[in-house]
């Protein structure tokens, strides 16, 4: 048999994709031969100089592969999940997530926030990392900065900001994780699901569902699912910051989360524990809503 599996085709996602191939490999006694890897070009890796939310946001990662799973030119599709929209076609079936890696983010330029100087000029595309370093630094001029992760280090070597944030996740599974310094999550809280590589198949496929289901991390999933349900009850866009870490103790999960204004000047945060997770990050997302300051509640649809 083959088993075709759909993957963005940048460094960092085939590195992914041939982490779920061996693992798939491991749990059905496979051959390498027997999973065939098919990069998939889509609109976020060719559009590379504006905003993804001022062109569609994370469906811009996900509905080339979602045609070619739904087209059955793919048997599953892999994904970086805080790429992934929080509302997905019926037909598509979230199955499986690998172990998560590291959470937190890692600053590249200096050696710590505190370290950078008046001013400094810091690259990132995402609004969470903006508004997290202007509550800290007001002082910053945060500049837009998108590309893989080799792209966006050769624009900071050539001095175009003085630093930059890049998932230390990222940078771990492509042998980076020698550069830059990892900040804590308590002084910056990850994206929801920061660190997860999820598998989808077709919803109906009965075999890919099984064979895929069977590399699940239930521990990795559950905390993802719980920090999906608080964003998708949030009702957020890739516009809005938002950060979240879920963490499980035996079969109490605890989920933190934090909303922030786009430059950082007033922000909630709160925690949750429980042993449902999903309703419990539903829960959360309505309690900081509830507590929210108008500058905060007015990017949230729900």
């Amino acid at each position: 048999m083959q088993f075709r599996l759909g993957t963005r085709g940048s460094a960092l996602a085939l590195v992914q994709a041939n982490m779920v191939r061996d693992a798939l490999c491991a749990a059905h006694g496979w051959g390498p031969d027997q999973v065939d890897i098919i990069p998939i070009r889509t609109t976020g890796d060719r559009v590379q100089n504006v905003a993804l939310a001022d062109i569609g946001g994370k469906a811009l990662w996900t509905k080339e592969l979602d045609r070619a799973l739904l087209d059955g030119e793919v048997d599953c599709t892999v994904h970086s999940m805080k790429d992934v929209e929080t509302i997905r076609p019926v037909d598509i079936a979230l199955v499986a997530m690998l172990p998560r890696a590291d959470v937190r983010d890692r600053l590249i330029g200096a050696d710590s926030v505190d370290a950078l100087r008046h001013g400094a000029v810091v690259g990132t595309s995402s609004p969470r990392r903006r508004a997290q370093l202007l509550r800290m630094r007001p002082d910053l001029r945060i500049v837009l900065f998108r590309g893989n992760v080799g792209t966006r280090l050769a624009k900071l070597a050539a001095g175009e900001v003085d630093a930059t944030l890049l998932a230390a996740a990222g940078l771990d599974r492509l042998d980076r994780g020698d550069i830059g310094v990892a900040l804590p999550t308590d002084l910056m809280l990850p994206a929801p699901a920061q660190g997860a590589v999820g598998i989808e198949v077709r919803a109906a496929d009965q075999a890919a569902r099984e064979a895929v289901a069977a590399i699940d991390h239930s521990e990795t999933s559950a905390c993802v699912l719980a920090e999906r349900a608080l964003l998708a009850r949030l009702g957020g866009d890739c516009h809005t910051p938002v950060a979240a870490m879920a963490s499980l103790a035996g079969e109490t999960l605890r989920l933190r989360a934090e909303l922030l204004a786009e430059d950082g000047s007033a922000q909630v945060e709160a925690s949750i524990e429980g042993v449902a997770g999903e309703a419990c990050g539903r829960e959360l997302a309505a309690d900081l809503l509830g507590r929210a300051p108008p500058e905060i509640r007015r990017l949230f649809a729900a």
